[in-house]
């Protein structure tokens, strides 16, 4: 009987845009305003299992500028990886699915939120590298840090 292929394996199987908008809610009248829009970009991560040994890593981003109380652009995007897992030990997975994966999604995410922004007729909005390693022990701390923490009882 042959010994089965117990080696670690780590594949990308298909990086793809899941989904992507753009609204600009008050323009044409915003496009006129020249202050500087604030902008505010949030990030988010989330793995899930497809089939035995499969994984979906979605990263989303968020941007939403506004000049005063008035949108200027919202852009929600979400990029996705699907990428085979196999022969690692349990313990490292999550990891794996929290830095490794999103480290790989994240610059096509980057590259399609600055080209929809710039079709959109604004300048791009660049964001920044993230270091998901960081990331990840933060949520790691803060998980358990809310398994620890007693029940609140509010009387």
């Amino acid at each position: 009987m042959a010994e089965a292929n117990l080696d670690p394996v780590f594949q990308i199987q298909r990086v793809y845009l899941k989904d992507l908008s753009l609204e600009q809610p008050n323009s044409p009248e915003i496009l006129l305003n020249q202050e500087q829009p604030s902008v505010d970009i949030q990030l988010g991560v989330n793995a899930a299992p497809v089939a035995d040994g499969l994984f979906e890593v979605t990263v989303t981003a968020t941007v939403h500028t506004q000049i005063a109380d008035k949108t200027v652009f919202m852009v929600e995007a979400k990029q996705a990886g699907i990428f085979e897992i196999r022969n690692i030990q349990a313990e490292q997975i999550g990891s794996i699915l929290g830095i490794a994966c999103p480290q790989i999604v994240y610059p096509y995410l980057r590259s399609n939120v600055a080209d929809i922004i710039q079709r959109g007729g604004f300048p791009p909005v660049h964001m920044a590298e993230i270091n998901f390693q960081a990331m990840y022990e933060q949520q790691q701390v803060e998980a358990a840090a809310a398994e620890v923490a007693p029940p609140q009882i509010i009387v």
